[in-house]
């Protein structure tokens, strides 16, 4: 092989070696590279700070608005209907002692007649009884010896007679009664639900014509947990029957596409607890709930109706958001050095929008709203002065 083939494959592998070798070199003996680690800043919470408050604790419920008082229209005698009050018809009002059908009393004028005459008859028998006892008395005492009979004196005689007069009386009383029972009055002022006779129709004694309710007052039976009656004043044993009528209710329902509402009080508790769903019944009244009123609806019967019962006034209570404590029913708190607290509390009621807490806070502390995914007590962290809300303290009603 020539010289210069021989330096063309040489020089070119040298330099290719010695490529390698300051490559190798290079990485081999590098300098180690410091690895920097980010600061680990505290995470950025969003607070609110806490203040008492006097509170008003309500009780939502439920009801159906139902009658004070509610009968069927029922005769006590038969015959025939001749007369309708004219408005005899479901939804129909009427006032207190006004007439609502009447029945044909012509065979109760004749028994009344009848009467009259046996008490005539039996006045005249008396009178002719009484006579001849005192003609007995007069003969005796001229041509009678020793003690006379009864039956010489006609005391028995004269005892029937009277005591048919008397019973000629009480037939005379009986037929006027049920004359007067041809006329079905209104015994309360009230509303016709429904009615099943027509003008013209023979009805038989203890017949159910219609069902009528009072309209003077509405009442609506509110179911209530044992819980829920620590937050009421009403008087579930012997007391003043006054007290229970203190407690406010306030009725809302949405009728004909507007919202509406009523105030009324409570008159009662029932004196068991339920045995289906263990709660007790209170009810509440209405006083007049057909009365006109500006923009108000009457409230009528069979309305469903949500119920606010008035609750006792406590005061110290704290408000905080439902995304304030977990499930543990625990709190996280900063304190002034921007450390975190895990502390559990004593919740009064859970409310949809609130949580109300007796016991474990205390005016100004700061309560952790958000910014923390895994607390851990005693962490540092920042507070979003931005998106701190200001609590509203003082009393609510």
């Amino acid at each position: 092989m020539k010289p210069d083939k021989r330096l063309k494959i040489i020089i070119p592998s040298i330099v290719l070696l010695s490529g390698l070798a300051a490559a190798w070199s290079i990485i081999a003996y590098q300098p180690p590279m410091k690895q920097q680690t980010a600061p680990n800043a505290p995470p950025l919470v969003t607070i609110i700070r806490v203040e008492p408050q006097t509170l008003s604790l309500n009780i939502d419920t439920q009801g159906i608005v139902m009658p004070r008082t509610e009968i069927d229209l029922v005769p006590e005698v038969a015959g025939k209907i001749i007369y309708r009050h004219p408005d005899f018809f479901a939804g129909g009002f009427f006032a207190l002692n006004e007439l609502l059908l009447a029945i044909d009393p012509r065979d109760y004028d004749y028994a009344v007649a009848e009467a009259e005459a046996r008490i005539a008859e039996a006045r005249r028998l008396l009178i002719s009884e009484e006579a001849q006892a005192d003609q007995a008395r007069s003969e005796w005492q001229a041509l009678g010896n020793g003690k006379p009979t009864a039956l010489a004196m006609r005391e028995p005689q004269l005892a029937e007679a009277r005591a048919k007069l008397k019973a000629a009386e009480a037939d005379l009383a009986k037929a006027r009664l049920k004359r007067s029972r041809c006329e079905l009055r209104a015994p309360f002022a009230g509303r016709l639900r429904n009615t099943s006779v027509g003008l013209g129709q023979y009805v038989q004694a203890g017949e159910k014509l219609a069902r009528i309710y009072s309209s003077d007052a509405a009442e609506i039976r509110l179911p209530l947990s044992t819980d829920q009656l620590g937050f009421v004043d009403l008087p579930l044993g012997i007391s003043d029957g006054n007290a229970a009528k203190n407690t406010r209710v306030t009725l809302t329902a949405d009728f004909a596409g507007t919202p509406q509402s009523w105030t009324g009080r409570i008159v009662r508790t029932e004196g068991a607890v339920d045995e289906t769903n263990g709660q007790i019944y209170v009810v509440a009244e209405v006083l007049n709930p057909y009365s006109p009123k500006a923009q108000q609806t009457p409230l009528l019967v069979g309305l469903f109706v949500k119920a606010s019962v008035q609750g006792k006034t406590q005061h110290q209570l704290y408000a905080l958001p439902p995304n304030a404590l977990n499930a543990a029913q625990e709190v996280l708190l900063v304190d002034d050095d921007l450390r975190l607290h895990i502390k559990k509390l004593d919740i009064i009621r859970n409310e949809p929008d609130r949580i109300l807490i007796k016991n474990g806070l205390n005016a100004g502390d700061k309560v952790i709203l958000s910014g923390i995914q895994v607390p851990v007590e005693n962490m540092q962290v920042r507070i979003d002065d931005d998106m701190t809300p200001t609590t509203a303290g003082g009393q609510t009603p």
